[in-house]
C-alpha cells in the first residue's frame, strides 16, 4: 500500500517576533536619597504603583558597607510612592559557590512566592556575576518571568555579565549547565562599589575588556594598553572608560550578532573560555573567572600564533598586556592529563564540553590581527600543546 504523505499531513506555520528593550545605567552612590535612578527606572512603569520590590544580596558586599541594607530600605521609603519592599532582603553567600548550591534557587523562587510577586513586581539583585547569575535564573523562573534589576557591583558584571541576557547555574560538573536567555527590565552599574573590591577582583573583570576587544575594537586593546599601569594602580577614571566600552561592545554584538541567543553554534563573545571554563573546574574555581578568562585568552592567541594566524609582535603584545595587568598565564592544571584527551581532568575535554553546550559543529575563535577574530571549526591539539608550553616558560 502506498500512502500520500501529501494528504496525511498538515501544516499551520508560526512566527513570532519579540522585541526586547532594556537600559544600561552608569552612576555613582545608587542609594543614596538624593539619587533617583533607581526610582526613575521603576516609575518608568506606568501602572499601578507603589510596586513590590524583594532584594537579594551579596553578603560579600556587606563585609565592606554594612549599612547597605538599611540604606536600601530608608531609599524605598523615601520614594515609597513608586517602589516598596515586600519581605525582608535575602543575603546569600556570593563567588562560584553560589551558583554550585541548587538550592539557592529554591529559597529566591520561595521569598517570591512568600511575597506575593506577580509579573509586574521587580527582582532587585545586588552582588557580583554568580549572584546576578543565580538570581537571574531563579527570578526568570518564577511566573515565568519576574522583571529583574541587576546592581552590578564588580567590574566583570558591570561590563560584561551583568549587561547581558544569559542567566544560570552550575550543575553536573558543567559551568552554567542550567540556564536561561531571559534579558533584565534594566542595569544600574554604580562606581561606589568598585572601590571596596580586593586586587583580584578589581583586575579579574578587565580580562573580558581585553577579550572583546582583541576580537572587535584594535583601538580599545590600545587603550587597555597604554593604560595598564594606571589600571593596575587602580585609577577610577581608567576603569569607568573601560568598563563603559567594555559593556557598549557587548551590547552592541547582543543586539546586532543576529544570534542574541545563541541558537547557532557561534560564540565569538567566548574567546579563550573554553579553557577557562574548564580551568575553573579543574582548580575547584580557585581561579576567578577572569583570572581564568586570561589565561584563556593567552593560550588560544598563543595558538593562533603557531597556527600561522597572528603576528609573532602582536601575540607578544597580547601576553605583555595581560602581564603588565597582573595576571598570571600558567597554572598547572593546563597540563595534566593531556595525554588522555577524553579525560575529565583533561583540559583538552574543555572542547568537548564546549562544543556540547551549544550543540552543532565545534565553533572556536581565535585571532588573525588584534581586533579581528576568525572563526574555526577543528582545531590540532599539538600545536596546543605547544601553546601550553609556551606559556610555562613564559
Amino acid at each position: 500500500m502506498i500512502v500520500d504523505i501529501k494528504q496525511k499531513s498538515r501544516l499551520i506555520h508560526q512566527r513570532v517576533s519579540v522585541s526586547f528593550n532594556y537600559e544600561v545605567y552608569f552612576t555613582q552612590n545608587l542609594f543614596e536619597l538624593k539619587n533617583p535612578t533607581l526610582a526613575q527606572v521603576i516609575s518608568a512603569d506606568e501602572e499601578t504603583k507603589p510596586k513590590k520590590v524583594v532584594a537579594v544580596i551579596d553578603a560579600g558586599i556587606l563585609k565592606y558597607q554594612p549599612e547597605l541594607v538599611k540604606q536600601l530600605v530608608a531609599y524605598t521609603k523615601f520614594y515609597g510612592e513608586v517602589l516598596a519592599i515586600a519581605a525582608e532582603p535575602m543575603i546569600i553567600s556570593g563567588g562560584e559557590a553560589a551558583k554550585n548550591d541548587r538550592t539557592l534557587v529554591e529559597q529566591i523562587q520561595q521569598l517570591i512566592e512568600t511575597a506575593g510577586l506577580c509579573r509586574h513586581s521587580y527582582v532587585l539583585a545586588i552582588g557580583g556575576g554568580a549572584v546576578l547569575d543565580l538570581v537571574g535564573y531563579a527570578a526568570a523562573t518564577a511566573h515565568r518571568g519576574i522583571r529583574l534589576i541587576r546592581v552590578p557591583t564588580t567590574v566583570l558584571a558591570q561590563n560584561d555579565s551583568g549587561v547581558g541576557v544569559k542567566n544560570g547555574i552550575n550543575a553536573f560538573g558543567k559551568k552554567n549547565f542550567l540556564g536561561t536567555f531571559a534579558p533584565p527590565y534594566a542595569v544600574i552599574n554604580d562606581s561606589a562599589f568598585l572601590t571596596t573590591l580586593d586586587d583580584r577582583d578589581w583586575r579579574s573583570g578587565i580580562a573580558e575588556a581585553v577579550k572583546v576587544a582583541l576580537i572587535k575594537d584594535a583601538n580599545f586593546f590600545d587603550f587597555i594598553h597604554s593604560h595598564s599601569k594606571a589600571l593596575g594602580r587602580r585609577d577610577m577614571d581608567a576603569m569607568q572608560q573601560v568598563i563603559y566600552r567594555c559593556a557598549q561592545l557587548h551590547l552592541e554584538h547582543i543586539a546586532n550578532s543576529g544570534d542574541p541567543f545563541e541558537m547557532g553554534s557561534s560564540r565569538p563573545l567566548d574567546f579563550g573560555h573554553w579553557a577557562a571554563h574548564k580551568l575553573e573546574h579543574l582548580t575547584n574555581y580557585r581561579l576567578r573567572h577572569g583570572e581564568a578568562v586570561a589565561i584563556g585568552i593567552a593560550l588560544d592567541s598563543t595558538y593562533s600564533y603557531l597556527a600561522g594566524l597572528l603576528d609573532c609582535s602582536e601575540w607578544q603584545r597580547i601576553l605583555n598586556t595581560l602581564s603588565a595587568l597582573g595576571f598570571t598565564l600558567y597554572v598547572p592544571e593546563l597540563a595534566q592529563k593531556l595525554s588522555q584527551q577524553e579525560h575529565p581532568d583533561c583540559l583538552f575535554r574543555g572542547l568537548t564540553e564546549f562544543r556540547e553546550h551549544l550543540g552543532g559543529e565545534l565553533t572556536l575563535t581565535l585571532l588573525k590581527n588584534i581586533g579581528k577574530a576568525i572563526e574555526v571549526h577543528e582545531v590540532n591539539l599539538l600545536l596546543y600543546r605547544q601553546a601550553i608550553s609556551l606559556l610555562q616558560e613564559f
